[in-house]
């Protein structure tokens, strides 16, 4: 049986992704998908809704930092709602609190949370694909080491401190070239 981790309602004002479980690698492309096709047709505002995700990894982040990007450069932005203390000292010490909003106080979502994560709990259309449960190796490799990428370009102390990572997934990513193995 396959759980589903994230589910996502599009809003009039952003689109919404609630996170049900850990934040990670196997459902970061998920987030990127999903959070893709809404930029791709003119949306501006993401929010992501870890209210009960317990934590988020580092590629889940990267991915976050990613997307936040994506929306300021569409005049919009990406906002985190209800992230636990630890998550949020996480992201803050990553830098992403400079790209992305943490829990906003003002934002307009706040007046209608109840009802909206409602709307989802209901919404049996929500459900993200799992499509990428089952992604290729090279392709989940790819993933991991954009997300790293754009962690170690926000500041110097992330480039040391996920330097090493990145480097030995280039390695691996071309260790999968190499051998010839396919995105199938």
């Amino acid at each position: 049986m396959t759980v589903t981790t994230l589910t996502y309602h599009e809003f009039d004002d952003c689109l919404w992704v609630r996170c049900a479980s850990r934040g990670c690698f196997v459902n970061s492309p998920a987030l990127k998908s999903v959070a893709d096709r809404y930029l791709e047709n003119n949306g501006k505002v993401i929010v992501v809704d870890l209210e009960v995700c317990p934590g988020v990894d580092s590629t889940f982040m990267g991915t976050l930092a990613g997307l936040a990007r994506k929306c300021l450069a569409a005049g919009g932005c990406l906002q985190i709602a209800a992230p636990t203390l630890r998550t949020r000292e996480a992201m803050e010490s990553l830098g992403l609190d400079m790209l992305l909003e943490l829990d906003p106080m003002d934002a307009s979502w706040r007046a209608t949370l109840d009802e909206r994560r409602s709307i989802l709990a209901q919404d049996t259309e929500a459900a993200v694909e799992e499509e990428h449960r089952d992604m290729s190796e090279l392709d989940r490799t790819r993933h991991v080491l954009e997300a790293h990428n754009t962690l170690r370009s926000m500041s110097k102390k992330n480039d040391e401190t996920f330097g090493y990572v990145c480097e030995t997934l280039e390695e691996d990513l071309q260790r999968h070239i190499d051998q010839g193995d396919s995105d199938d």
